[in-house]
C-alpha cells in the first residue's frame, strides 16, 4: 500500500538512541501540542495533564527519577529533544466534568439551557469510580488515546519517538509534586531524531501480525 499515512507509519519505530544535537522545531512543537489538546477521550472528559520536559533543569529532574528502576530508559531523557509525561487524574469528579461542560457552552456545542442535562454523560465516569472516588483505571485509559494520537502525529511529521511505560510513578510524584498534584504519570513519550549509526533498532524490518490475524470484517 502506498498511501502516505501507511508510509509514515511503516517508517516509525521505537527509537533506541537519539541524536542529542537535534531539537524539534518550534513550528512542529506547535502542531504536536495542538494534537495533544485535540485528542479524543471518553465523554470528552480530558482527565489528563501533559507535562513537557524541555529545559535542562527539567530533564535533570526527570533523569533523577530513574535511580531505582527502569534505568534502560534514562539515556533518552537528555538525548531526546523533548519528553512528554502523560498524566491522568486519579480522582475525576463532577466538578472536573463541569469545566468540560462550561467549555462546551462557551464553544456553542451545548446550549446553556441544557447544562444540567449534559451531566448525564458523567454516568460513564461514575461507572468507573470506586468507593473511595478513585477513577484511575478509567482515566489512565484515556491517556493512551492521547499517546496513540501523538505517535501518529509524530510519524506524519517525521519525528522519532519512544513510548516509555518504564517510568517510576512514585519518583515522578515526588520530583514533580507541584506539577502532578492530583495526577499520576505511568507513561511518557520521548521525542526527537534517531541516531541511525548506533541505534540497533533502526535497520531492523517492521514486524506485525498479518491483517487476517487481527482484522475481522463481519
Amino acid at each position: 500500500m502506498t498511501h502516505p499515512i501507511i508510509s509514515d507509519l511503516s517508517k516509525r519505530y521505537t527509537t533506541k538512541l537519539y541524536d542529542a544535537k537535534k531539537r524539534i522545531p518550534v513550528a512542529d512543537l506547535t502542531v504536536i501540542y495542538e494534537a495533544l489538546r485535540l485528542s479524543a477521550s471518553s465523554i470528552n472528559s480530558q482527565p489528563w495533564k501533559f507535562i513537557v520536559i524541555e529545559s535542562d533543569a527539567a530533564k535533570q529532574r526527570l533523569h533523577d527519577s530513574f535511580v531505582n528502576k527502569f534505568q534502560f530508559n534514562q539515556k533518552h531523557v537528555k538525548a531526546a529533544s523533548h519528553i512528554v509525561l502523560f498524566a491522568h487524574k486519579t480522582h475525576y469528579t463532577r466538578d472536573d466534568y463541569a469545566k468540560v461542560i462550561e467549555q462546551d457552552i462557551e464553544a456553542g456545542r451545548t446550549p446553556e439551557a441544557n447544562r444540567e442535562a449534559a451531566f448525564g454523560a458523567f454516568a460513564f465516569a461514575e461507572l468507573n469510580t470506586d468507593a473511595e472516588g478513585n477513577t484511575e483505571t478509567w482515566t489512565k485509559a484515556q491517556t493512551y488515546l492521547a499517546l496513540g494520537n501523538t505517535l501518529h502525529t509524530l510519524a506524519r511529521l517525521g519525528i522519532d519517538s519512544t513510548p516509555m511505560e518504564g517510568v517510576d510513578h512514585e519518583m515522578l510524584s515526588e520530583l514533580f509534586a507541584d506539577e502532578l498534584r492530583g495526577y499520576r504519570c505511568d507513561v511518557a513519550l520521548a521525542m526527537g531524531y534517531r541516531c541511525d549509526e548506533n541505534d540497533y533498532n533502526a535497520p531492523l524490518p517492521k514486524s506485525r501480525l498479518a491483517s487476517h490475524q487481527v482484522i475481522h470484517v463481519l
